[in-house]
């Protein structure tokens, strides 16, 4: 049962104020109901904001929190004159003090996606989501030259979601390749894979996470067996091991974590803007 209501205020997808606003809230334990109102770009829709607010306030009895990235300082007053609501306003809290702190004003540009039909950085990304869709699960060894990025285990070790996180949010080419157990009887790296070793990271997991994630998928199969798993987990390892490759265990991280852990090694460039 949620506790309170947290509103997530913005004229752009709000992805920004969810974001930011998760990351001060996991700070507290509770667990609010999330709601987040995109594209809130008038006066109009501003007031639709504060009916919506209040009638959640009126109903739970206790006041919502509103996090907001408006730009229009217009449509800014009429949510935080009008909203029986705690609102945190981000832009206020920090960009204001940039522009003094820098002596300049901001672009007060609505919304980070503005401009994206002209931006190569957006261009790049959907070429590396593009690329990393082609490359997921070993579909596709071709153009691996291209990849920044090849992660090998075995198989629902967190391949696949770590690769798309990889290109969505940072624009790397990720391809994925499952470990099988024909891999593991060469004792060596698939071919496809061996020139570009360099560009190689491992993920593995604990045999008891695995074997639970693939019960999911094949209940009492020899897939999802502990034994198989413990077998196939400890080749993997071995297998990294002997090659000299990059590895981190996925069971207790986020995607998040893996993938800044995975820049730091392959590309550190890519946390610098």
């Amino acid at each position: 049962m949620h506790t309170r209501t947290v509103f997530f205020v913005s004229d752009g997808t709000g992805i920004t104020a969810e974001t930011f606003g998760n990351a001060i809230l996991a700070q507290f334990e509770f667990k609010p109901r999330h709601v987040r109102l995109p594209f809130i770009d008038s006066v109009d829709k501003a007031h639709q904001v504060v009916r919506q607010v209040n009638h959640t306030a009126d109903v739970e009895g206790r006041r919502p929190v509103v996090f907001t990235t408006l730009v229009n300082i217009d449509v800014l007053q009429v949510i935080e004159e009008g909203c029986k609501a705690m609102v945190l306003d981000m832009f206020g809290t920090f960009v204001r003090p940039l522009e003094i702190e820098l002596g300049m004003k901001s672009s007060h540009r609505v919304g980070r996606f503005s401009d994206v039909s002209k931006s190569k950085e957006y261009h790049d990304r959907i070429e590396a989501i593009n690329f990393s869709l082609v490359h997921d699960d070993g579909q596709s060894n071709r153009d691996l030259e291209q990849a920044d990025v090849i992660l090998i285990g075995v198989s629902r070790s967190g391949k696949t979601p770590t690769s798309l996180y990889l290109a969505m949010q940072h624009g790397l080419k990720a391809a994925n390749y499952p470990l099988i157990p024909e891999d593991f009887d060469r004792k060596q790296l698939p071919g496809a894979l061996a020139p570009h070793r360099k560009k190689i990271f491992g993920l593995t997991i604990q045999p008891e996470r695995l074997s639970e994630i693939r019960n999911e998928r094949r209940p009492n199969s020899r897939y999802a067996a502990l034994e198989n798993c413990r077998h196939e987990v400890a080749e993997a390892e071995a297998m990294m091991r002997r090659e000299g490759i990059r590895w981190l265990s996925t069971t207790t991280k986020s995607i998040e974590e893996i993938a800044t852990t995975i820049l730091q090694e392959i590309r550190p460039e890519r946390l610098e803007y």
